[in-house]
């Protein structure tokens, strides 16, 4: 079941779920927008030679209220909201139809398990010819918070729990990662 505004309204009161900082403007019918912060990594393209899922990914970091995005780039930014799930509740990022219309492809591998907290990292993709400035503080994504039948058994409790800032790919870390065929 998607919750509606009056629900996410009142499990904010309660403090069941956490989104800060929050402004009124932020809360649609369905959604909670998210804004973009100031930090971005860029994957390091001049000391790499390919990117592969057992080595650890060299970003640039970039701190600053506002980017440029160059056509067909990829990079991953943070939202200013820190968000905290509790164990009953999952969530769907989804890009605004407003940023998608510029060209701009925003996804987070799209879920936030129950029971994470952090900020959001957030893949971006200009898929335009041209380049794309993004301002920090504008509202780029949105949260579309689901109830579960039941409390997760096991919340979130991965490698990317409590990350503050764009987190790069941790992929390296998996289980499966060390194994080789």
């Amino acid at each position: 079941m998607i919750l509606s505004d009056k629900t996410l309204n009142a499990m904010i009161k309660k403090g069941e779920l956490v989104v800060e900082p929050l402004t009124q403007e932020s809360i649609q019918p369905a959604s909670i927008d998210c804004r973009l912060g100031s930090h971005f990594l860029l994957v390091e393209n001049f000391n790499m030679k390919t990117i592969d899922m057992d080595s650890e990914i060299l970003y640039r970091e970039y701190e600053g209220e506002t980017i440029t995005i160059p056509p067909h780039t990829f990079l991953l930014a943070t939202t200013m909201e820190w968000v905290k799930l509790p164990n009953d509740l999952t969530a769907f990022v989804e890009g605004r139809s407003s940023i998608g219309r510029l060209g701009l492809f925003i996804q987070n591998a799209g879920w936030v398990d129950p029971g994470f907290e952090g900020n959001i990292t957030l893949e971006l993709y200009n898929a335009n010819s041209l380049p794309i400035t993004l301002t920090a503080g504008r509202r780029i994504c949105q949260l579309v918070f689901c109830k579960m039948d039941q409390a997760a058994a096991n919340p979130y409790a991965g490698k990317y729990q409590g990350q503050k800032k764009s987190v790069g790919s941790r992929v390296y870390n998996d289980a499966e990662a060390s194994k080789k065929s």
